[in-house]
Formats: C-alpha cells, sequence, structure tokens
C-alpha cells in the first residue's frame, strides 16, 4: 500500500498545474489569465512494485464566471520515464523522497495499467491523503467478461474535451477506449453505449459533492 507522507512539495502541486493547464487543448479558461485552482477530490491507486505514485486529483478553477472542475490524473516517479518528456508536468522536491518527476498519468503505462485493473476489479481505489485506507466512494464496473488486467498496448491522445487511451489486452487482443473526462460534470455517472466506468464525488457550485463519471469505457472495432 502506498504511504502518504506528511510533508512539503516545493513547488506545489497546485502551482505546477497553474503552469501546465493553459497550455491543454481541453483547459476552459481564459487564455493568459492564470488559474486559481483547489484540490476538490479525488482517490489514489497503488503501484504493485511500490515504485511510482498514483493519483487521479479533482482541481477546480475559479478564475473565470464560473468554477470548472479538472481531472488530472498524476504518477509520481524518483527518475524520469523514458520517452515522456512530453508528459512531464514538471519536477518537485519531496520532503522525503526527494526530487519527483511528475507525469501527466495518461501517458504512463504503470497508471494505465492499475486503471484498467480497478475497472476489472483487480485494483482497490484508496483514499487521496490517508495511507493504507481503501476509498469505498470510488466505483468501477466493466460489462466485460473474462477479461485479464494485463495490457500490451497504450497509446494516448487528447482533444478538446479530454483524452482517450486506446489499450489492447494482452490475452484475446481486444481493443477498448478508457476516456479520461478531463472536465467533470457532477451529476453525469453514465453514458450510452459505455462498457464500464470509474464514477467517484465532484463538487458542485454550493460546496456540495455529486457523482461523477471520471473515466468512461468504449469498446473498438
Amino acid at each position: 500500500m502506498a504511504v502518504i507522507h506528511r510533508t512539503t512539495l516545493t513547488p506545489t502541486k497546485l502551482e505546477l498545474l497553474a503552469t501546465w493547464l493553459p497550455a491543454q487543448p481541453w483547459y476552459r479558461g481564459t487564455p493568459g489569465q492564470r488559474p486559481e485552482l483547489a484540490r476538490t477530490g479525488g482517490f489514489r491507486l497503488d503501484d504493485p512494485e511500490g515504485e511510482v505514485g498514483i493519483e487521479f486529483m479533482a482541481v477546480t478553477d475559479t478564475s473565470g464566471a464560473e468554477p470548472v472542475t479538472y481531472q488530472v490524473p498524476f504518477t509520481y516517479r524518483g527518475a524520469p520515464l523514458a520517452g515522456a518528456d512530453e508528459a512531464l508536468i514538471g519536477t518537485s522536491e519531496h520532503g522525503v523522497l526527494g526530487h519527483r518527476w511528475v507525469y501527466d498519468g495518461t501517458r504512463d503505462p504503470v497508471l494505465v495499467a492499475q486503471l484498467f485493473a480497478l475497472l476489472v476489479g483487480e485494483a482497490e481505489p484508496q483514499m487521496q491523503s490517508t495511507s493504507d485506507t481503501p476509498d469505498p466512494s470510488v466505483t468501477a464496473r466493466f460489462a466485460g467478461s473474462d477479461v485479464e488486467a494485463e495490457l500490451s498496448s497504450t497509446t494516448a491522445t487528447d482533444d478538446p474535451t479530454g483524452t482517450d487511451v486506446l489499450v489492447t489486452t494482452a490475452s484475446d487482443g481486444r481493443r477498448l477506449t478508457l476516456r479520461i473526462n478531463r472536465v467533470l460534470r457532477p451529476g453525469q455517472e453514465t453514458e450510452a453505449g459505455a462498457l464500464g466506468d470509474v464514477t467517484a464525488n465532484a463538487p458542485l457550485p454550493d460546496g456540495a459533492t455529486a457523482r461523477a463519471a471520471f473515466v468512461v469505457v468504449h469498446a473498438q472495432p
């Protein structure tokens, strides 16, 4: 299980995101205006090897006329991920673990593998800020039968509405798209024709929370 250290991170994740988010194609903020970010939800997954930190963070930007909540899947590594320079959000100094490389996790094979394991029931979501504590508020479902968690390939692409991660299963070559909803919409949990999804709580403008689809799975022909 991942250990959550009560220590410093310099720069912080929100400081890194304030620079990175406006450059993304799915960012909804005003060009040239710095986002005003607060962490408003999310969860973690464990890396079975214990080397990579995995977090799905919800952050709300209040710089515009209406608040917008984004989802950013992070990975935290103790060394650079080969071939992933374009996915690097930034580097930071951790008070316990030292220098950390922070990546957009949609391009990190460890995060994608564990996300798929969550969907097929072979991984358990963890509380975002508490060590060794499952998070029952995060639910995952997958309608496909007899699917093993191992993947043979993953490819991620962005568009103005989110990120599609195309995966191929190692056991039977099945092709699936894991749609990462970058802009969370509380109250919208399901999607027509979806094979599965991951849902969790997301903030409403009045401070309450509602269920939202963080990830949606579709079959590829």
